[in-house]
């Protein structure tokens, strides 16, 4: 079986994060995904408690095939690396895969035992912008059979954008799911203030 690991903030989930997943299942890279929102000692402006995010991705995940994870808030899993680790334990016979755009690979060489991460594990590639995919993998060529490009188009939409227009219940419907909006509204999350701060 092959599982992948989708990491992240996650601030809020967005429907392009379930797309994502949805058709790397559909399209037979994967088996099952786990959805990994960071913890928060992850120092990121406006990050909301994790508690929230894991809830949210919670109510996005209406597929067998797709769970969430509360590893990302234990400090013993702070790096990407580790995480890995730990689920290669649980999955042992299974092949893991860690799920990316093209802009966090563009800056994978900075990641803690990137290299580590490379020679175990395998890289799923989501395209993003215009980014050249020849001059990413040049920059890995040493470790380039463990880098997979899907040709799953990743849409410019940021969960930075979504709180820019929670104000807007109609045209924010249009990117996050009904259920995690009612979330936010319930819980008050990213209220009035700090939306208005993020213009």
């Amino acid at each position: 079986m092959n599982i992948g690991i989708f990491g992240g903030c996650f601030n809020p989930p967005h429907k392009m994060h379930k797309n994502i997943a949805l058709n790397l299942i559909e399209k037979g890279y994967l088996d099952k995904i786990i959805y990994v929102p960071t913890g928060d000692n992850y120092s990121k402006l406006d990050l909301i408690d994790f508690k929230h995010r894991l809830k949210m991705l919670e109510l996005i995940t209406d597929n067998k095939k797709l769970l969430v994870s509360d590893i990302g808030n234990n400090p013993m899993y702070e790096y990407t690396y580790q995480t890995l680790d730990y689920f290669k334990k649980i999955y042992k016979d299974d092949q893991i895969y860690f799920i990316c755009g093209t802009d966090n690979l563009n800056e994978f060489d900075t990641w803690k035992n990137y290299k580590y991460i490379l020679d175990n594990y395998k890289l799923l590639v989501i395209k993003r912008n215009n980014d050249n995919l020849n001059l990413l993998l040049n920059k890995y060529k040493e470790n380039k059979n463990s880098i997979i490009f899907t040709d799953i188009d990743s849409v410019l939409l940021s969960s930075t954008l979504i709180r820019k227009k929670l104000n807007k219940r109609k045209e924010v419907l249009k990117y996050i799911d009904n259920n995690v909006y009612q979330y936010i509204k319930e819980n008050n999350l990213y209220n009035e203030v700090e939306v208005l701060k993020l213009k």
